[in-house]
């Protein structure tokens, strides 16, 4: 049995997630629940990124305590997961005292193996406001593509910096330009992880390919030694004498949030961690999903740390999504042009917004949400096929056969490919595609409707009803494979579906409904959406 590993990107609790966000975690469930009803043991973590300058100074300029902000938005942020199905074995917080723990561990072990150094440089200082800048609150003109960009990283050619190397710089909190003041840190030896760091990108099988170009882009380009302490008030204390005033720098600790948050589960199961990281234990994947603007921080950063500890497990597959845009233009918190995720879901049900983030994504290429789009796939897909399908097949069974299953016995051809269809699907979302996989099971749902309509049952009912009770309990067995196999994708409304036909968990295997069961409860999977919402969405929008 295969040990599967799968880390979510920790959201930052600075702000309500918005729909391009939640774009790129989705994958994550899709194969938890895949590899669960597979059979395999599935860890699936993730949590809130509660440290970092924007926090603490938000939670100042409120008067609250930065752990009571990041709060606020780390309960936010659960509470949209659940109600969107997300399957975590444990969604944490990296303000907790495991996960602090964890990190020192990891941080003492590199400076053992001679991967941390100490070194005076010159920092960035507001004068103003009477502090040292975290490199995100510099800002200015990147000197690779001359866009508008941030002393960590250019948004736009994405580029890893130092606030030194940005040009026209300026204090984000104040405005005003930066002086620079010599302070000691600790660095990561990065670049001694150049050569095998080269060899392990370029045996990487389970990448998208932006993870490729982009980590292929920042090799050439050689590696560089980073920081990996900063003179902050927020965030994981240094554990070592001499630097009691210091945090161990957000950009190598939250990523270290995948460990941490793997022992806390293990703690809190009584469950071992150590198949899901250990090398040599057995058979082992790992995934990890995020957005592209990640990459770097998983392909490179994270695999370099977990080098330098050793013994742990590398990433194997990299879901980066591309970007999401919304009507056409680039999302953007602070203009707040954006569809948050907590507003979604107050007016839209979880898989009509799972089914279109799937399907229409941005998987392998820049995507755009359109209003018109979501409601369209949810009136003319999830309901207008999969729901009409489930709705007229078991709605006839009720009023012709007394709400049982009539007898029947399906044709080997569609055994056949509804079992091809369980291995395809599965390869398809082992391999990171789910677009394509959502889109083969689909076909499934149009065959079985171009097959009602074929056999006509409100007809055969009266010329031969033995004809008519074996097309509905056809139908019946392919809706109850649709069930599982459509269930990582849209577990709501599969969940209905299984209750309706008194099915077991989710399973990926071929399932048979017997003759004679009764039809449970039958309501409808979806409600249509009224297209005149997408005015109401727009001019929604329109107002913000």
């Amino acid at each position: 049995m295969a040990h599967i590993f799968i880390g979510g990107a920790w959201p930052y609790a600075n702000g309500s997630l918005h729909l391009g966000r939640l774009a790129s975690l989705l994958p994550g469930d899709v194969l938890a629940r895949y590899f669960r009803s597979k059979g395999d043991n599935v860890l699936y973590v993730s949590g809130s990124d509660c440290h970092g300058t924007p926090v603490a100074v938000q939670a100042a300029q409120e008067g609250i305590s930065p752990a009571e902000f990041a709060g606020r938005y780390h309960q936010e942020f659960k509470a949209c997961f659940e109600q969107l199905g997300f399957s975590y074995d444990l969604y944490t917080r990296t303000d907790q005292e495991a996960h602090q723990e964890t990190v020192q561990e990891l941080f003492v072990k590199l400076l053992k193996n001679g991967y941390l150094y100490r070194k005076s440089a010159k920092q960035t200082y507001c004068e103003v406001d009477r502090r040292f800048l975290p490199d995100r609150y510099v800002e200015g003109i990147c000197p690779v593509c001359g866009a508008r960009a941030r002393g960590d990283q250019c948004d736009h050619c994405s580029t890893l910096l130092e606030p030194q190397d940005l040009k026209e710089r300026t204090c984000k909190l104040c405005g005003t330009p930066p002086t620079e003041r010599p302070t000691e840190h600790y660095y990561f030896a990065l670049s001694r992880f150049q050569e095998v760091l080269s060899q392990y990108a370029q045996q990487a099988k389970g990448w998208r390919d932006n993870a490729v170009q982009m980590t292929r882009r920042y090799l050439s380009e050689g590696l560089q030694d980073r920081a990996a302490t900063r003179d902050l008030d927020w965030g994981v204390d240094v554990p070592l004498p001499g630097f009691t005033e210091k945090k161990i720098y957000v950009w190598i600790e939250a990523v270290c949030g995948y460990f941490s948050a793997s022992k806390l589960w293990a703690k809190q199961a009584g469950e071992g961690w150590e198949p899901f990281w250990l090398e040599g234990q057995g058979d082992l994947t790992s995934y990890y999903v995020h957005g592209k603007d990640n990459i770097p921080f998983h392909t490179l950063i994270w695999p370099a740390i977990l080098l330098g500890t050793g013994g742990l497990h590398l990433p194997d597959h990299i879901i980066s999504c591309e970007y999401m845009t919304l009507e056409g233009r680039k999302f953007s918190t602070s203009r707040n042009w954006a569809v948050w995720v907590p507003d979604l879901l107050a007016r839209y049900e979880p898989d009509s917004i799972r089914y279109f983030l799937i399907g229409s994504g941005p998987e392998n290429r820049d995507a755009d949400f359109s209003w018109r789009e979501f409601i369209y796939s949810h009136n003319g897909e999830l309901l207008g096929a999969f729901g009409n399908f489930v709705q007229r097949t078991l709605a006839f069974i009720n009023k012709s056969f007394a709400g049982r299953v009539p007898e029947g016995e399906l044709p080997g051809e569609w055994k056949e490919t509804i079992s091809a269809l369980y291995m395809s699907t599965g390869s398809r979302i082992e391999a990171g595609r789910f677009k394509e996989a959502l889109e083969g099971v689909f076909s499934l749902v149009r065959q079985g409707n171009k097959y009602f309509d074929a056999e006509k049952p409100w007809q055969q009912i009266r010329e031969d009803q033995a004809a008519c009770g074996s097309t509905l309990y056809n139908c019946v067995q392919i809706m109850a494979n649709l069930s599982n196999l459509l269930e990582p994708f849209i577990p709501f409304s599969c969940r209905k579906l299984k209750g309706f036909l008194s099915l077991p968990e989710p399973s990926w295997r071929f399932v048979t409904v017997p003759a004679g069961r009764k039809i449970e409860r039958l309501e409808l999977l979806f409600e249509r959406i009224d297209p005149a919402r997408i005015e109401e969405e727009m001019q929604r929008l329109g107002k913000i």
